[in-house]
């Protein structure tokens, strides 16, 4: 079915851990060339990067803090030269940063929140944009969260609103640019098993998320992964814009 990613040229921001690092290694086995990118540590990244080619695929990394744009143009830019175009950005780097209290807030703390979850993705994609303009097409997938949708858990007020603006934002992409050959999704996970639940979820919490789901038990980050293949494939997924897809193991159903 996804055919058609072989040779793609595919960025996916904060791919060294977690989701990131599934997605970049599942595009990979569908023979696509992947630029990881990672920022805080980069042996995690070139451990990606190390595993790609172990697959006989293509891959390059880029480093950076994403949320400065002049660094996101940076990165953007090396993918696109690395590999002669750029076909698909996934803007998935993000994070919680940490739970906290409506009271708590302070201003740097609001703002490294807001940096790591919108700055990120609106720089990220305005310097994806003049590679799919010259091209005449393109492809951007978002990482949102079932938090954009239920407000999220203690203290992740922050946080789930900057998903929803992520949801927001994407579908102003598909409506903005569709007509320049640029599509946009956006895919939105649960409770899935990460560094970022381990850090920032008290282990007693995730056996209780577990039993509320229909299907009893918390995702895998490769639980997600066809997601993203299934949007950047324009065989199977050509005339589809503007959609969140919730993969969240029953938790919202819509």
């Amino acid at each position: 079915m996804f055919e058609d990613l072989q040779g793609k040229a595919v960025l996916v921001t904060g791919s060294s851990k977690g989701i990131g690092a599934a997605v970049a290694l599942g595009f990979a086995r569908h023979g696509a060339k992947v630029a990881v990118h990672g920022f805080s540590s980069r042996q995690a990244a070139e451990e990606v990067v190390a595993e790609i080619r172990g697959l006989g695929a293509e891959a390059t990394l880029v480093m950076g803090d994403v949320s400065k744009r002049e660094v996101a143009a940076q990165v953007v830019d090396q993918a696109a030269e690395a590999f002669g175009s750029l076909d698909v950005l996934v803007n998935n780097a993000g994070d919680i940063v940490k739970r906290v209290r409506l009271d708590d807030i302070d201003e740097a703390l609001y703002d490294k929140i807001l940096d790591v979850n919108i700055r990120s993705v609106v720089f990220a994609t305005q310097a994806a944009y003049p590679h799919f303009k010259k091209q005449g097409h393109g492809n951007v997938i978002t990482t949102g969260s079932l938090a954009a949708r239920n407000g999220g858990g203690p203290g992740s007020g922050l946080y789930a609103g900057s998903k929803a603006f992520v949801e927001t934002f994407t579908r102003w992409l598909a409506f903005e640019y569709g007509p320049e050959g640029i599509r946009a999704n956006c895919v939105s996970p649960g409770f899935v098993a990460t560094r970022f639940h381990e850090v920032h979820t008290p282990k007693e919490r995730w056996e209780g998320a577990a039993k509320s789901l229909p299907l009893r038990r918390i995702g895998q980050p490769e639980d997600i992964v066809a997601a993203f293949l299934y949007l950047a494939s324009d065989q199977a997924s050509g005339w589809m814009t503007g959609q969140m897809l919730q993969i969240n193991g029953g938790a919202l159903m819509v």
